[in-house]
């Protein structure tokens, strides 16, 4: 959703407008020698848009919120855990946290304790999970049934009414039932029914029939004026004596006339069994949106749970019918009570969500969002909900109701919303109010990376790039201070700089705005090769992806500047994904796949390549995309069960991979089969034993055809098991025959074993050699680090923070370092360093141990508390907040 927060464009940061005269002599495949362009020309291609306001809740103490939700969640009733996780869920949106996300809504969906909350978070997860259905499938077909978000059985969630009264009168004497039979004209028909057994279906009817009135003493009663046909009272008169509705076909007009009537007369159990038979007849969004405003007003809890489902799982197509759109938004409070019980917040949560991403700034999105607000309960999810108001209202360029919608979210303690009031400030030409308020906001709190980065906005350019240099220094994964450094690097004609200004971040994120941007530069450079390697690492990342403010497909481009470089046989491609694959260039490597899937080469082979290569470059979302098309595109039906192998696996199936990989040997003996399950048993920590099992398996990979990609990946992977099993010399001869067919990364394994051999000045050597060899070096520099000097190593490490800031184990060392030579203070800020822009259990866990050895308890519990939302199993842990709780508690007990 951030590429749809994109601000308004000022002249201080919008370079000059687009040059279509320019763009068109590209679009044409006349590239320009853009060396010879002005600083002017080169900007016609390339923009610098405000940073996004994001629409998510932002605390600034994000780690302080966590740990009073923990607090809360061990305290609060059963019935308020749904609305905890649900506030966890937006902590972690905010923090672009997709797997605790989920997570958080999982645990809101296992505590739901309505069938209305089950019914929303069952489709908040689907939505968040769209295009992995296939995972159920797959499941199935390995015998495991997947059940957990299959629709709710709404008739048995809601439990069956009160006993109605029943007639006091009557007996088993035929004489006497005979005598208390009653008749019912109905325009020309006569109804008869049993005077008790109608009596028995209300209070009303019973005290009609039996009570001191005129109808009393009738034997027949005119009901022609109380909306009922004749057949639908002789089918209430076979429900008084039956207790079931009779009648094959019953349609829902006829079952809506009963239920009318029933509601009339307060005839509970008929009513009852009306809107049961009623939502047993939904199946479709028409029969919901027909039926589920008569089920609000006559007040059908089942019929209206069902027609909601229904509704909801059609999710986001639904909302493209008006009708669902228009019912939605203007239901009143009382109908949506009805509708979703006290869950309005999380139900307009969702759909606000699912309108955004399609349109945030549609009618539609503003009628959500506002519902939103009016359901919120308590500071925070006021906080959520006005802060996203205000994002809608910013896009729409309506200002004054966006800064009244800041302004509530800010009041209620969203320091966030603060940048949309100094974004409307500055449209407003009040730029110097907007730098106050960021000012104040900076000195106030615990400066944030993004508080600079606004600022910055407000400034001249000097100051600007302090700002923006501060900001990276405190979130180092903010986009925005690298891209206008480089374009700043680009208008002083220094496009090598600008070149390493961009590569900064692309070394850890792959960000479709920043590999577009190194493609401009490389353009500026006449780097036609590497420019159309990054058009292809666009395209393999997002295939509709567009570029130029949107003006151009991607894959135009592409084909343009295809002409412009020497075209590759099947072979040259292979022999390029080799040299790449070695170098661990992986954007490259994708480029020459992305080049190949162009040819006759088997696209289930490449697609599969691909996923690898994004999982490295940590894109699980596009990597399971591309094993999925691995999957379709197969060649063979033992290749396809590899496939769905490591998709289960990537899936958290361990076992079910396992079967695959089997059912795919069985079929054929292959590299991949064997791969793949030797690859599962060691990672899956299944069986600590399987040593053996895995050897062997890799043994078998390696006599089966295969290149030497895969071949050298078996080899390391055998290295790493004979490692555990502390056979060092065969697992140097793994790596060292890995190294022979250019396998770059067996460098860090054959260290390994220099080191366990305690040869750690070549271990030193070895990972030295990685490192020059390699292009992505990060990993190289931090395990290179564990064999060097103590002054070597925090030289490595440093290096490490500077290519990846990402990992955490630089932070760690150099924490336990400052530490050890009693500097705690340091030590803690060093983690609080990291700690700012990256969720991390093992930092808050050392975080939680430091404050404990200082004695600051309650830092530490509240540490322990965050690190516990993050993963609420991780045993050690959960020692350490037990350890820490108990000595608050004590020490808490001593100072009363």
């Amino acid at each position: 959703m951030k590429s749809m927060f994109l601000s308004e464009s000022r002249k201080e940061t919008q370079v000059h407008d687009f040059n279509p005269q320019s763009w068109l002599q590209v679009e044409r495949g006349k590239l320009l020698k853009l060396s010879s362009y002005s600083p002017s020309s080169i900007e016609s291609l390339i923009k610098v848009l405000d940073p996004p306001i994001l629409p998510y809740f932002k605390p600034v103490d994000y780690v302080s919120v966590l740990a009073q939700i923990h607090e809360e969640l061990e305290q609060c009733k059963p019935e308020e855990k749904s609305d905890r996780y649900l506030l966890q869920y937006h902590v972690f949106r905010g923090l672009g946290e997709t797997k605790l996300l989920r997570r958080s809504l999982h645990s809101a969906w296992k505590h739901s304790t309505t069938v209305y909350e089950k019914i929303i978070y069952g489709t908040w997860l689907r939505y968040e999970k769209q295009g992995e259905e296939f995972i159920t499938d797959l499941l199935s077909s390995c015998g495991k049934c997947c059940r957990e978000l299959e629709p709710v059985d709404v008739a048995s969630e809601i439990p069956t009414g009160a006993s109605v009264p029943v007639c006091e009168n009557s007996t088993s004497s035929n004489v006497q039932e005979e005598a208390t039979m009653v008749s019912f004209q109905i325009g020309e028909e006569m109804v008869i029914c049993e005077r008790c057994k109608i009596s028995s279906l209300s209070i009303p009817f019973h005290t009609m029939l039996n009570g001191p009135f005129t109808e009393t003493n009738l034997e027949v009663i005119d009901l022609s004026e109380n909306g009922i046909s004749a057949a639908g009272m002789r089918c209430i008169a076979n429900f008084s004596v039956t207790g079931v509705l009779a009648g094959n076909g019953l349609s829902a007009d006829f079952l809506l006339e009963i239920l009318v009537f029933a509601n009339k007369f307060c005839c509970e159990k008929l009513k009852e069994a009306c809107d049961r038979k009623l939502a047993s007849l939904v199946c479709s969004r028409q029969d919901a949106i027909e039926l589920i405003t008569c089920a609000l007003e006559e007040n059908a809890p089942v019929l209206v749970a069902t027609c909601m489902q229904v509704l909801l799982r059609e999710l986001p197509t639904c909302l493209g019918d008006e009708q669902v759109v228009k019912f939605f938004s203007n239901v009143n409070k009382e109908q949506q009570y009805a509708m979703v019980g006290r869950a309005a917040f999380p139900f307009y949560s969702l759909l606000s969500e699912v309108s955004m991403k399609k349109d945030p700034t549609s009618e539609k999105t503003v009628r959500f969002v506002e519902k939103m607000v009016e359901s919120v309960v308590g500071a925070s999810q006021k906080q959520i909900a006005y802060h996203q108001l205000g994002c809608v209202r910013f896009l729409r360029k309506e200002y004054g109701e966006a800064v009244r919608a800041f302004n509530a979210a800010l009041s209620s303690g969203h320091v966030y919303s603060i940048a949309g009031i100094a974004r409307v400030a500055c449209l407003r030409g009040n730029t110097v109010l907007a730098f106050e308020k960021l000012t104040s906001v900076i000195s106030s709190y615990q400066p944030l990376g993004w508080m600079f980065l606004e600022r910055s906005l407000y400034t001249n350019a000097n100051r600007k790039l302090e700002d923006l240099d501060m900001a990276t220094e405190l979130d180092p994964t903010l986009t925005y201070p690298y891209m206008y450094r480089a374009i700043n690097l680009l208008k002083k004609q220094v496009p090598k700089a600008a070149l390493d200004e961009v590569n900064r971040i692309l070394g850890f994120k792959m960000a479709l705005e920043c590999l577009e941007l190194r493609f401009c530069i490389h353009l500026v450079m006449e780097n036609y090769d590497l420019a159309l390697r990054d058009v292809h690492a666009i395209l393999t990342l997002a295939p509709g992806y567009r570029m130029v403010e949107g003006r151009v497909e991607a894959s135009k481009i592409a084909t343009l500047l295809s002409a412009q470089v020497d075209k590759w046989s099947s072979a040259d491609c292979w022999m390029h994904l080799y040299e790449r694959w070695s170098a661990v260039d992986d954007v490259g490597s994708l480029s020459v796949i992305f080049q190949m899937m162009e040819t006759d080469a088997p696209k289930g082979v490449l697609y599969f390549r691909q996923s690898l290569l994004l999982l490295r470059l940590n894109c699980p979302e596009v990597a399971m995309r591309s094993l999925q098309l691995a999957r379709q595109h197969a060649c063979s039906e033992h290749e396809r069960l590899i496939y769905e192998g490591w998709l289960l696996y990537d899936t958290g199936h361990c076992q079910e991979a396992l079967l695959k990989a089997e059912e795919s040997i069985a079929k054929q003996r292959s590299f991949e089969a064997f791969f793949l399950k030797a690859y599962v048993l060691a990672d899956s920590g299944m069986d600590p034993s399987c040593s053996a099992t895995c050897i062997s398996l890799l043994e078998e990979a390696l006599k089966c055809p295969s290149d030497r990609l895969r071949k050298g990946q078996a080899l390391n992977n055998l290295g790493g098991v004979y490692l555990d099993c502390e056979k060092l010399d065969l697992a140097a001869d793994c790596y060292t025959s890995a190294l022979k067919i250019r396998h770059t990364r067996a460098h860090q394994g054959l260290a390994r074993v220099h080191f366990l051999k305690n040869n750690r000045v070549a271990a030193f050597e070895e990972m030295t050699q990685l490192i020059e060899t390699a292009k992505s070096n990060a990993s190289a520099y931090e395990k290179r680090s564990e064999y060097c000097d103590r002054e070597q190593t925090m030289k490595d490490l440093e290096m490490v923070t500077r290519l990846d800031p990402l990992r955490v184990y630089p932070y760690r060392y150099r924490a336990a370092v400052l530490m050890d030579s009693r500097k705690e203070k340091e030590a803690i800020a060093e983690l609080t360093r990291a700690i700012a822009f990256k969720a991390d259990l093992y930092l808050l866990h050392l975080r939680a141990a430091f404050h404990e050895h200082i004695g600051d308890l309650q830092s530490a519990l509240r540490d322990c508390r965050a690190a516990l939302s993050l993963d609420p199993n991780h045993q050690e842990m959960l020692e350490l907040h037990k350890r820490v709780h108990n000595q608050e508690t004590i020490t808490g007990f001593d100072t009363m």
